[in-house]
């Protein structure tokens, strides 16, 4: 079986240029049925660690999503992480700031949503936007986008340090042929067309501009405690599985046990046979 936690992840300091990566790799896998009894063991293995992780209450994690349009983002979070329990794992989506939102630095938007201990949280879109669109379409000078890199590095850092924060970072990775495709699916499928865009055929003039955009974010902000994975993602299935396994080994490394517990176990289970003894004895006078 192929580790992709160490196969996929772009290493600190890396000079990456997406030409070097094929979007349609698949590994040994060649279809979704054979890869599908493998994602389903990881689904069930991310639901077990997740209950970890809410009864330790000493880690959490943040789980981070980006991509060009139609890369699959919204698919991720439907297919591999619905079996999380929805109680301690929350979708956040960072679209276009608000007026308030501009007001303030550009993290202050980001910082109410990262998850708190024994939880789980993803960004669909992200922080990283600050440095995507904002570089693409000029919303702020390049003295100010440019200085973004370190402050996100910082941001991450102060997660992971102060909160024991895990976290992982996804480049869903597609061909522009597959992207095409895939707007042809949407306009094809009445149950996806509400996804259409105005902006979807006039960002694909500047797939040049994003492709540099991410391979300069992938170089600059893949760091030791927050990395990211490089997931080609033309094969929808082998994006899953690669992340959900990504995502299990990295569970799997924090070493999560369940807490002691606090009570007198010895005394709780004498007034349990005590209630049930009760209970018992009122059922036999009632006959």
């Amino acid at each position: 079986m192929s580790n992709y936690l160490k196969k996929l992840i772009v290493k600190p300091d890396s000079k990456i240029r997406l030409k070097h990566f094929d979007p349609g790799y698949h590994g040994t896998h060649e279809s979704h049925k054979s890869a599908l009894p493998e994602i389903e063991e990881n689904r069930q293995k991310m639901q077990e660690l997740q209950y970890l992780m809410y009864a330790e209450n000493k880690h959490s994690l943040l789980i981070v999503l980006q991509g060009l349009d139609a890369g699959g983002k919204d698919g991720v979070v439907r297919h591999v992480l619905t079996g999380m329990n929805p109680s301690g794992c929350i979708a956040s989506n960072f679209k276009q700031p608000t007026a308030r939102e501009l007001a303030h630095d550009f993290l202050w938007r980001v910082h109410p949503h990262v998850p708190g201990k024994g939880s789980v949280a993803i960004f669909n879109r992200s922080h990283y936007e600050d440095v995507l669109v904002a570089r693409v379409h000029n919303l702020v000078p390049e003295k100010i986008w440019s200085k973004r890199y370190d402050q996100i590095n910082d941001f991450e850092r102060l997660i992971a340090t102060e909160n024991n924060t895990t976290v992982l970072k996804f480049f869903l990775h597609i061909s522009k042929e597959e992207q095409l495709e895939r707007f042809k699916k949407r306009l094809d499928d009445p149950a996806r067309q509400w996804k259409i865009s105005d902006s979807d055929y006039k960002e694909r003039d500047y797939w040049k501009d994003y492709i540099e955009a991410f391979e300069d974010v992938l170089s600059k902000t893949s760091t030791e405690r927050a990395p990211w994975f490089i997931i080609p993602a033309n094969h929808k299935w082998f994006r899953d599985l690669a992340i959900s396994q990504i995502i299990t080994r990295a569970m799997e490394e924090m070493n999560m046990q369940l807490p002691t517990p606090t009570v007198n176990l010895a005394e709780i289970r004498r007034e349990y046979h005590q209630a049930a003894g009760a209970e018992k004895s009122g059922h036999s006078k009632n006959k």
